[in-house]
C-alpha cells in the first residue's frame, strides 16, 4: 500500500517535536498534527514560561533586600508587567525560533483534533492523512480534584495563570507538587500572598523527605504557608469575590485566585484509538518497552502513555520511538532502562535521580546513605548559597543507587549522577573524574571522597594494605 506519509506525529509538544525533526532530518516525508500551538504544554504554558517567571520573580526578591535600588530595577518592562512579557517572548520564540525546524515538515496546525479512521488513516478537519507509521505524542492536561464547588469557581491551572494581566494580591494553591511550589515560590516574590493546600504528607511527594522539608522550610521563610496532609472539604466565593478553600482541620484559606496544580489527566478520546486497534487505559496508551501499541506500527511517547510525565522524558521517547520504528528486533531500545532525572525549580533547586530511599527499603536493599552539605563547602558560603545537600544512596562498595541534590545548581549536578547510574559508574570513578573548581559540581566529587574514607575507616584490612603497598 502507498501511505502520504512515511511519519505522522500527532501531537507537537516534547515528543512530536523530537519525532518530527529528526524524521524529517532523516529525508522521511513527516507530517504533524497539532491543534492548538508549537511546543504543546511545555513551551507555552509549562516548563518554560513558569521558569520564565521564576527568574523575573528572583530578581525582584534579590533587589528588594536594597530598598535603595529597587525603585529603578522595579520599573524594568520584565518586573512591571511580567507577565506581560513572558507571553511576547513566548510569541517570539515560536515564530521566530521555532517555526524554522519544522520547514521540511508538513503542519497541520489549529485544525482540530486528530482521530483514527483505521490503523494507517487519521482525520483532522476535513482531511484524511495516511501514513506508514504514527507516533501519538498528545500529551496530557490539568486534572481537576473532586473537590465539591471547584467547579462554581473561575480557578487557574497552568495553561491560564500566564495569561493574567497582573500579579494578584493573593493566592491559594491546591497542589503540593512541581508546579504548586515553583508558582508558590514565583507569585510570593512578586509580591502575592500565598499559601499551599494538598493531601501528602509533604510538599513534592514523589521526592525525597528530608529534602521536601528542607524546602518548606525556606518557602515559609518567605511567608508562603504550607498546609500538608489536607483534604479539601469544598471551595465558594466569599462576598468579596474570593476564593475560599476549606479543610477538613476546619481552616479556610482565602484567596483572591485559586490555582490547581493537583496532577495530570490523559485525554484519548478524540483519538478514537478503537479504530486503529490501539489499547488504553485511564493511565495512559498501553505501550511495550519500544513504545510500540497493541497496532504495532502506532507508537505512544510522552505523557499520553503514562510514564515519566515529563517533558526531557518525552522527548528522550520521542527520539527512541523513532529510532526502534526503523531498527531491527535486536537493536531495538528499553526505553524503561533509561534513567530519568528531574528537578523542580525552586531556590533552592530540588533534583533527584535513581531509587528513592523509600523505593530502597521497599526492596529490602542493603545500602549506605552518604552525604555533604553546601554549608561545608568554601566556595558555596562565599557565594552565599551554602543552603543545601547532596545525598547519595550506594552499596558497601559503590555501586549508585539514587541521588538527592537541593541546592543551588543541583539542576545541572543531577544529570552527572543520572548517567552514572544509568551506565553502572560506582563512586570510585565519581571520585577519580576531576571536577572544576569551585563549582557547586564539586560537592560531587566530595561525596565520593566521603565514601572513599568512610570505606578506609570502616575496614582494618584495607587501611593494613594501604600501609603495606605504601612501605613496599
Amino acid at each position: 500500500m502507498k501511505y502520504d506519509y512515511d511519519v505522522l506525529s500527532i501531537g507537537l509538544g516534547p515528543a512530536g517535536m523530537a519525532v518530527s525533526v529528526m524524521a524529517s532530518e532523516m529525508g522521511l516525508k513527516v507530517c504533524t498534527i497539532e491543534r492548538r500551538k508549537i511546543g504543546g504544554e511545555c513551551m507555552n504554558v509549562g516548563c518554560i514560561p513558569s521558569k520564565a517567571l521564576l527568574r523575573i520573580a528572583k530578581t525582584r526578591h534579590a533587589v528588594t533586600k536594597f530598598p535603595q535600588m529597587e525603585l529603578a530595577v522595579c520599573e524594568l518592562p520584565g518586573l512591571v508587567k511580567p507577565l506581560t512579557k513572558i507571553q511576547n517572548d513566548l510569541a517570539y520564540i515560536s515564530e521566530t525560533k521555532t517555526k524554522k525546524m519544522f520547514e521540511k515538515v508538513d503542519l497541520h496546525l489549529g485544525e482540530g483534533d486528530a482521530s483514527f479512521v483505521d490503523p494507517h488513516t487519521v482525520r483532522v478537519g476535513e482531511k484524511t492523512i495516511t501514513a506508514k507509521r504514527i507516533f501519538i505524542c498528545t500529551g496530557t492536561s490539568p486534572a481537576a480534584p473532586p473537590i465539591p464547588g471547584l467547579d462554581q469557581v473561575d480557578y487557574l491551572t497552568n495553561e491560564t495563570m500566564f495569561d493574567l494581566d497582573s500579579i494578584p494580591e493573593s493566592m491559594v494553591i491546591i497542589g503540593g507538587g512541581a508546579i504548586g511550589c515553583e508558582m508558590a515560590q514565583a507569585f510570593g516574590r512578586l509580591g502575592c500572598k500565598v499559601s499551599i493546600v494538598h493531601m501528602d504528607p509533604h510538599l513534592v511527594p514523589v521526592g525525597d523527605e528530608e529534602a521536601a522539608a528542607l524546602l518548606e522550610e525556606k518557602l515559609k521563610e518567605e511567608g508562603i504557608e504550607v498546609y500538608n496532609a489536607r483534604m479539601i472539604s469544598k471551595v465558594e466565593l466569599n462576598e468579596s469575590g474570593h476564593t475560599v478553600v476549606h479543610t477538613d482541620q476546619n481552616e479556610q484559606l482565602v484567596g483572591e485566585k485559586l490555582l490547581v496544580a493537583a496532577g495530570r489527566q490523559i485525554n484519548l478520546d478524540a483519538l478514537t484509538l478503537e479504530n486503529a486497534g490501539v489499547t488504553f487505559t485511564k493511565g495512559g496508551i498501553t505501550v511495550d518497552k519500544y513504545l510500540r501499541t497493541s497496532t504495532k506500527h502506532i507508537f505512544a511517547c510522552g505523557d499520553c502513555n503514562g510514564h515519566h510525565l515529563l517533558s526531557h522524558a518525552a522527548m528522550h521517547q520521542g527520539m527512541i520511538a523513532l529510532m526502534n520504528a526503523m531498527m531491527p528486533g535486536p537493536m531495538k531500545m528499553n526505553f524503561r532502562k533509561y534513567v530519568v532525572p528531574w528537578t523542580v525549580f525552586t531556590e533552592p533547586q530540588f533534583s533527584q535521580a535513581g531509587l528513592t530511599e523509600t523505593q530502597l527499603k521497599e526492596r529490602g536493599s542493603a545500602y549506605e546513605t552518604i552525604k555533604v552539605a553546601y554549608g561545608d563547602y568554601g566556595a558555596a558560603i562565599a557565594e552565599n548559597v551554602d543552603t543545601g545537600f547532596v545525598k547519595v544512596f550506594a552499596s558497601k562498595w559503590g555501586r549508585i543507587y539514587g541521588t538527592v541534590i537541593i541546592g543551588e545548581g543541583s539542576g545541572e549536578m543531577i544529570n552527572e549522577w543520572a548517567l552514572a547510574i544509568q551506565k553502572k559508574i560506582r563512586l570510585h570513578d565519581v571520585m577519580m573524574l576531576q571536577h572544576s573548581f569551585p563549582t557547586m559540581g564539586f560537592l560531587s566529587k566530595r561525596i565520593a571522597e566521603t565514601w572513599m574514607m568512610k570505606l578506609m575507616q570502616g575496614s582494618s584490612r584495607l587501611r593494613k594494605m594501604a600501609r603495606v603497598m605504601y612501605r613496599m
